[in-house]
């Protein structure tokens, strides 16, 4: 009977010591909808790129491995999720080892083959492969991973996301040439924003997917790659950092000729580790500067910025395999428990933070501006700063692309309201010139460049050049009439205008 009792007890030890970590002790609170799966692979025809382990010259299109969450509405049994190791067999794809035996995976890549990460493999995931979307559209969530890592790192955030109403979309960090990248270099970060760009285009193939609500999200260097991207596109509307190498490299991104922290323009938030302790700057070799320099969040003048330190979390845990299968660091680390109530608490701040600004969501954004312990986070968890953006000025541009919305009507009302917004607001004479003459001359838009002109004669009433060219306009359609009428204005404003001159003449005839 002693001995039975000491094996029980020895059973629930063993136990307790291998499933500390597990997705079911992770508990993220999935949201109503089914998650749906799908991996494919496809290509980007622009560039060309070698499969590393085929050890051959041929070069082919640049392969782009596409993992896809999203919102479903089946009910299925749980019998027929997706399991851990149905993710890793991606991982080995995107590997370029398609064909290794699944018992050699933890052998092969990156994390140790014991017993505690042999029994994740065989863990359920939340997700249901290639079942049937949701109806509606759903906000899209491009994902990039970290420095060289698989699109499904973070597959347990991405689930979570979808449960509550997003498409998730990511392909995996590789080389430009290869599998392999070159160090974190510039050219990396141009590869792999590329990569963010197609999956952008990728997306709109998408039905259900809202085209007009993108945000990226990243993880280390994956989240430099985001940053760039968001400068040179407008699709982006916010960005997700989990620890992203913006706050380690922004030099790195400092180097791309599309760098421009102006056009960083979207709320933005960045989720940060914990201090490195000394001893371990110290025996790392790692600067110190890593627990408090951020010169990119300092630098940000148009974004809503938020900066929160997760005090119980080390940069390999905000992603899921980190959790589950990194060793931990006992220099550093905190307890499995610690660490998985941290990105908890991070799942959270990411679902507020997009529900607030893709979503419009009123109970988010005050979520995002309370402390964290008015949401119920524990004290000492995290500790949160944020920044507020300066009012960016309004272009011609800005200004141009509202018209277009509105089909060039009501110019007037439009120009006034931004005005009385922004006071210092101008539309330079010139621009409104050569805007209303580009559209007089295309016949399906003639009308809006008059109605462009008509706003110009009213901002610049003294201007003969804008009367001439309103002249201009109304000849090219045919209406000599009012033609003649502005020629003389023009004349008026100007006696010695040739062209008026000598217009008029013509049309008297």
């Amino acid at each position: 009977m002693i001995r039975q009792l000491l094996i029980i007890v020895l059973f629930f030890q063993t136990s307790f010591a291998f499933c500390q970590v597990s997705l079911q002790r992770m508990a993220l609170k999935n949201g109503d909808y089914t998650i749906g799966f799908h991996h494919y692979l496809t290509a980007d025809s622009t560039r060309t790129y070698s499969r590393m382990y085929d050890w051959s010259n041929h070069r082919i299109p640049r392969p782009i491995s596409i993992s896809v969450w999203y919102p479903a509405s089946e009910k299925l049994s749980k019998s027929k999720r997706m399991w851990v190791l149905d993710y890793m067999e991606i991982l080995k794809q995107e590997e370029e080892w398609e064909h290794l035996p699944n018992d050699q995976i933890l052998n092969w890549f990156y994390y140790p083959n014991t017993l505690d990460n042999r029994t994740h493999l065989e863990e359920q995931a939340a997700a249901f492969r290639q079942i049937k979307p949701a109806t509606g559209k759903f906000p899209v969530i491009i994902y990039a991973p970290s420095y060289q890592a698989s699109s499904i790192e973070n597959f347990a955030l991405c689930e979570y996301l979808a449960s509550h109403g997003y498409i998730v979309m990511a392909s995996p960090s590789q080389g430009s040439e290869n599998r392999l990248l070159a160090g974190g270099t510039e050219k990396d970060l141009e590869t792999q924003a590329r990569d963010i760009e197609f999956l952008i285009q990728e997306v709109a193939s998408i039905p259900h997917s809202d085209v007009n609500k993108i945000a990226t999200m990243g993880f280390s260097f994956g989240g430099l790659s985001n940053v760039l991207a968001q400068m040179r596109h407008s699709q982006i509307k916010a960005n997700v950092s989990l620890d992203d190498s913006i706050r380690y490299q922004y030099s790195t991104l400092q180097q791309s000729p599309f760098a421009n922290i102006k056009k960083v323009d979207v709320p933005f938030i960045h989720m940060a580790q914990k201090d490195i302790p000394a001893q371990v700057l110290k025996e790392d070799k790692l600067n110190p500067e890593l627990n408090y320099k951020f010169d990119f969040y300092d630098s940000l003048v148009y974004s809503k910025a938020y900066s929160l330190k997760f005090h119980h979390l080390s940069h390999s845990y905000f992603s899921t395999l980190g959790i589950l299968f990194q060793p931990r660091d006992p220099r550093q680390d905190k307890t499995d428990a610690e660490i998985m109530e941290s990105y908890r608490v991070v799942a959270v701040y990411t679902l507020n933070f997009l529900n607030a600004y893709l979503k419009n969501d009123a109970k988010a954004m005050n979520f995002m501006k309370n402390m964290p312990e008015a949401n119920g986070i524990k004290k000492g968890l995290i500790s949160l700063k944020t920044k507020e953006p300066k009012t960016k000025p309004v272009s011609f541009q800005d200004f141009n692309d509202l018209a277009v919305q509105q089909e060039y009507l009501n110019l007037e009302k439009l120009y006034y309201s931004l005005l009385e917004k922004y006071p210092s607001f101008k539309l330079p004479e010139g621009n409104l010139n050569n805007l209303g003459l580009q559209l007089i001359f295309n016949p399906e838009t003639a009308q809006k460049g008059i109605n462009v002109f008509l706003l110009a004669t009213t901002i610049y009433p003294q201007s003969s050049n804008l009367f001439d060219s309103l002249a201009e306009g109304y000849l090219h359609m045919g209406d000599k009439q009012k033609a003649m009428a502005s020629f003389k204005k023009s004349l008026e404003l100007n006696a010695q205008n040739q062209n008026a001159i000598d217009r008029l003449k013509e049309l008297n005839k």
